[in-house]
């Protein structure tokens, strides 16, 4: 192997063989001045003044950064554990440990002692940087773990050390004379991070991701996504999530963009609304609250101005249907959509900060086509992606640029190749896809197969243009007594296309017919409720059980079941008032359903739904 060319900000001619640091190095070099990365501070109000660095800033920021972790003994090839929000401390440690060779790990913030001693042992890191008085409390004792490797903690907030290094330490410590020569060596095919998988079906993995991994999946990326240059990103998922890392950390250096760090994930929709960004991603969950907080809000108004507004809609959605087909839309119809959208679209998406989105997407688990519809009636095509951790993110995608169809996600990039197996579960091989999972002796474990092909675990099906279908994930297919194969996925969307249905799971393996626990939609549930006159005490669970509220939602699954077969058809159901989420357990940090952990939790409802 051999080493890297040193990054003075001359890239090598193959794309697909730099690495980070000469992004970083280039960046500082070609865009000083231009804002690379933008916070907030953290008060209650998040009304402070936004914090900005240029790009020349960061590659200075991280140079002395990367000299105090060394000086606490890292070096190349150590793994580095970060727990914090998305604040600077992350982001730039992260930058700073690659530029010193390290391998930066983040941790979901969520995670259990448990977990985070199994990655601890699994990666053997000696120091773990951490955000404040809360993680101390919740890593301290992992220090005194004779299994676990970990010695030093690194803490981010002043004030809440307690014994532990202060992050301010790490910049004061002088720059070594001779550590330009330990900085920026990294070779393309070295490691650049490992993350965890979520834990859906198990203890997390260690994904091993390499720069040349990473680059081939900005370069595909880059291909089928239209931007402006130095697009602005609002960073609000874990960095722990492969989403984020790409979309927050990798390609913002590989474009020089403008990361936005929103570290509190329920204020998103006030950063969307300050910074108006071009391009917005979210998971499926994020899009589906964002539209029944909208639809809340169009069902209080008045029938005039609801009757203009559906009106647009039937424009917009008329307009995406004809780039949906790859056609021109005609002249009279471009020219009713420019109107609708001057005039009633723009100042609605506005108001929510989205009227300069020109690429918004989704990716981690399929969307409901009706979640799909109602933004297309905004003119905003979510532009629906796939992939795993294990392909670096992305692998297959709609595209402004080379066709979309609403409902699928899309054709593969460019740094990838697809198929199915007999029974349907998607295969997938190419530069993007991983090295394989960390062995805790420093090895890789290749989950290839001899041919390079990674079995995903998902199952789709490829249409006749080459677009991929979701149907579930083959472990969550219900099989029921009679053996049917149900896509539980197919039937939760059905039954959440009603506002009043925020979260659905569906149950049946080895029974006869299907039950489901639905929940209901925190922000739709109570405009509903008023815009159809209903009264109820003690809140979402006063609503929950009132009858008004329960014969809409018969009326919503009875929807749902004629437009499934007779074997999907749910046959009864439980309405639950307290919304699913990463804190209690019932979803994953990426917003993920853990099914194992819902069946458990209401294990006695389900029985009782098969009780006569």
């Amino acid at each position: 192997m051999t080493s890297a060319p040193r990054t003075t900000g001359d890239l090598p001619d193959d794309p697909a063989g730099r690495t980070l640091p000469q992004l970083l190095a280039r960046n500082a070099r070609a865009y000083p001045r231009l804002p690379g990365l933008s916070w907030q501070p953290a008060d209650p109000d998040g009304d402070g003044d936004w914090t900005t660095l240029g790009w020349a800033e960061i590659h200075e920021h991280t140079r002395s950064l990367a000299a105090g972790y060394r000086a606490l003994g890292v070096g190349r090839g150590d793994h580095v554990l970060l727990m914090m929000s998305n604040r600077p401390e992350h982001w730039l440690s992260d930058l700073a440990l690659v530029r010193l060779g390290a391998v930066p790990v983040s941790v979901y913030g969520t995670a259990a002692p448990e977990q985070i001693i199994h990655i601890a042992r699994n990666c053997q890191a000696r120091l773990a940087v951490v955000e404040g008085a809360a993680q101390v409390a919740v890593w301290e004792p992992l220090l005194a773990d004779a299994g676990t490797p970990l010695e030093r903690l690194v803490v981010a907030e002043a004030g809440a050390e307690g014994g532990h290094v202060p992050y301010a330490v790490l910049l004061r410590e002088p720059v070594p004379e001779q550590f330009a020569k330990e900085l920026d060596t990294a070779r393309p095919e070295d490691p650049l991070t490992v993350v965890y998988t979520s834990g859906t079906t198990g203890e997390p993995k260690g994904v091993v991701l390499t720069h040349r991994e990473v680059m081939s999946n900005a370069l595909a990326l880059d291909a089928v996504v239209e931007l402006p240059p130095h697009v602005e990103h609002i960073c609000y998922l874990p960095f722990a999530h492969i989403a984020e890392r790409m979309l927050g950390i990798y390609l913002p250096c590989h474009r020089a963009s403008h990361v936005h760090l929103c570290a509190d994930p329920t204020r998103v929709g006030e950063v969307v609304r300050k910074v108006r960004p071009a391009q917005f991603f979210g998971v499926p969950r994020i899009w589906e609250k964002l539209s029944a907080a909208v639809r809340a809000v169009l069902s209080l108004m008045p029938a005039e101005q609801r009757t203009v507004i559906d009106s647009a809609f039937g424009v917009a959605r008329e307009h995406v249907g004809y780039r949906e087909r790859g056609e021109a839309p005609p002249a009279e119809l471009e020219e009713r959509y420019a109107r609708a959208r001057e005039d009633v679209l723009l100042p609605l998406l506005a108001a929510g900060g989205l009227d300069r989105v020109t690429w918004a997407a989704s990716a981690s688990a399929p969307m409901s086509v009706d979640v799909v519809r109602f933004w297309a009636g905004f003119g905003i095509v979510i532009m629906d992606a796939w992939g795993l951790t294990e392909t670096t993110g992305v692998a297959t995608s709609n595209s402004p640029r080379t066709g979309f169809r609403l409902g699928s996600v899309g054709r593969p990039v460019g740094s990838v190749e697809i198929r199915t197996a007999g029974d349907g579960e998607i295969l997938v091989r190419g530069t993007s896809v991983f090295s394989g999972y960390l062995r805790p002796d420093g090895s890789v474990r290749s989950a290839l197969d001899a041919d390079g092909w990674l079995a995903t675990g998902d199952i789709g099906r490829i249409d006749e243009d080459g677009y991929l279908w979701l149907t579930d994930r083959k472990k969550e297919m219900i099989i029921t007594s009679t053996g049917k194969n149900v896509s539980p996925v197919l039937v939760e969307n059905a039954l959440k296309e009603h506002p009043l249905i925020g979260q659905a799971m569906v149950h049946g393996d080895n029974r006869s017919y299907l039950v489901a626990l639905l929940v209901l939609d925190a922000e739709a549930a109570p405009a509903w409720a008023a815009a159809n006159g209903v009264q109820a005490d003690g809140g979402a669970a006063g609503l929950a059980r009132h009858p008004v509220v329960r014969a809409e939602v018969d009326r919503a699954v009875a929807a749902a079941n004629t437009r499934l077969n007779r074997t999907e058809q749910v046959k009864r159901y439980e309405l639950l008032a307290e919304e699913w989420g990463p804190a209690t357990g019932e979803l994953t940090p990426s917003l993920k359903m853990r099914r194992r952990v819902i069946r458990d939790k209401y294990a006695d409802a389900l029985s009782g739904l098969y009780e006569d």
